[in-house]
């Protein structure tokens, strides 16, 4: 990759970048929004610009689909997945501790890592990991000392779908090479008060690294660092996509609905707000110049006759039902029903079980999708710092701490059998110890694990 190419998008990109432009938008709602709102509140046929303007300034939203997505983060991430090690490797299992504590060398835990990533993959259908070394000042003569000068501490970055912009797979369906672009405002050095935003390319193959670099956004592109990075020994990009399927992609499913919405209710708003301000009605046959009242006037001859046409019965009424329908359409394609009910308290307690339930399912599918993510994250890690461990990741699959009782009692009966098994027995007691452990340390856990192993194979 060359700096004259270094900023070619692929055709997908381009082709999706307005949508998660968009779906960005209605995730975050607020300020973002209000700012583009231009891009999203319609234009009436023939309606005069300065009325638009006034739409507008008053214009609101009501964000329905990011406290969903929100929702399903939260709950999902109620308790931090668990990092099971096979192995007997002991200062591995000190790093991955460190790595649950702090995963990208900034203090963020691994569950607050992956549930940005997990918003992210719920608002573009899409997010990504890359896994990093720090850059080795020199070369370590032993693993001790690859340790002590922080070399093997392999940590997390995250990345959006807008930030990868090229890419390319081959036959096998593996990743070849991958282009990210990301931009920051950087302070001028030569004027304190002035402010310029540079852009930053970051290309990786299965082997090397390279950092390209604008400072200005008309100046020229330079490359800055390149070298191994470190996954080359395995010969594998250092990128990992964490991807939810189309049903399960919950912006892409409401977004539509959340735009009707949002034009509903802000064309309401704006029609209950005039009904407000008496409109005076003046009939003369004579021109009339003079401003009355507080808002607009119409003047009428004395045989001219006024009004307005609207569907049989009260407008305001058929569009306030139809907003609280385009609420519950939201939630119901998200699988909530039971939100989409408007809190009907009618619903019998089996409808509302069958409800929870749907909810349930699609939870454990996310809770499948993220496991399997940084499953292959921590594989790939293990793989490159050469650990005499198997990482697997268990949790974010009990969803109610009421369900520990029920765990308890499937797993009794499930030892009951007497299934000579030594592996069945350890990963029974790890489940439901890590369930109720769930808001324990990782090395908490990391200790418990070890004294089941010892204590199955021990037969106590």
């Amino acid at each position: 990759m060359t700096t004259n190419t270094i900023d070619r998008e692929h055709p997908e990109y381009t082709a999706n970048k307005g949508m998660w432009r968009r779906y960005r938008d209605l995730y975050v709602g607020g300020e973002q929004l209000r700012k583009r709102a231009a891009d999203y509140l319609v234009r009436r046929h023939k309606e005069p610009g300065d009325i638009y303007l006034e739409r507008l300034a008053r214009v609101f939203y009501q964000n329905y689909i990011g406290s969903i997505i929100d929702w399903y983060a939260a709950t999902l991430m109620h308790a931090a997945p668990t990092i099971l090690l096979e192995g007997g490797d002991s200062a591995a299992q000190g790093y991955y501790s460190v790595l649950s504590n702090d995963s990208d060398l900034k203090g963020t835990c691994l569950t607050e890592f992956l549930r940005r990533r997990f918003v992210d993959a719920l608002v573009c259908g899409r997010s990504y990991m890359v896994v990093d070394f720090p850059r080795a000042t020199g070369k370590a003569q032993s693993r001790a000392e690859e340790d002590a000068l922080g070399q093997s501490r392999a940590y997390l970055t995250d990345y959006s779908a807008e930030e990868v912009i090229n890419w390319s797979y081959d036959s096998d369906g593996t990743l070849e090479w991958v282009t990210i672009r990301t931009s920051c405002l950087r302070q001028v050095p030569e004027a304190a008060a002035s402010w310029a935003e540079e852009t930053r390319w970051i290309h990786y193959d299965r082997e090397r690294y390279a950092v390209f670099s604008r400072a200005k956004e008309t100046g020229p592109i330079d490359i800055v660092d390149e070298g191994r990075h470190g996954l080359s020994t395995l010969r594998r990009v250092p990128v990992f996509q964490m991807r939810v399927s189309e049903g399960l992609w919950l912006m892409n499913k409401a977004a539509l609905l959340q735009l009707e919405h949002f034009n509903k209710s802000n064309a309401l708003s704006w029609a209950l707000t005039m009904g407000l301000f008496a409109m005076p009605v003046v009939y003369s046959d004579r021109p009339w110049a003079d401003m009355v009242g507080e808002s607009y006037y119409i003047q009428l001859g004395q045989g001219d006759r006024f009004g307005w046409t609207e569907p049989e019965g009260k407008v305001y009424q058929i569009a306030a039902d139809n907003l609280t329908q385009l609420k519950d359409e939201i939630y119901r394609v998200c699988y909530l029903m039971s939100q989409a009910t408007g809190g009907n308290t009618q619903q019998s307690g089996l409808s509302k079980q069958l409800d929870f339930a749907t909810t349930d399912e699609v939870l454990g599918a996310y809770g499948a999708m993220v496991r399997q993510s940084i499953k292959q994250v921590l594989g790939a890690v293990a793989a490159a710092r050469q650990d005499g461990v198997m990482p697997d990741v268990a949790g974010m699959d009990e969803f109610d701490i009421d369900d520990f009782g029920t765990s308890l009692e499937n797993g009794a009966k499930l030892l009951a059998l007497g299934v000579p098994s030594d592996t069945l027995r350890q990963q029974v007691f790890k489940r439901l110890a890590f369930q109720y452990l769930a808001d324990a340390r990782q090395e908490v856990r990391n200790r418990v694990a070890q004294e089941i192993d010892s204590g199955t194979k021990a037969g106590s």
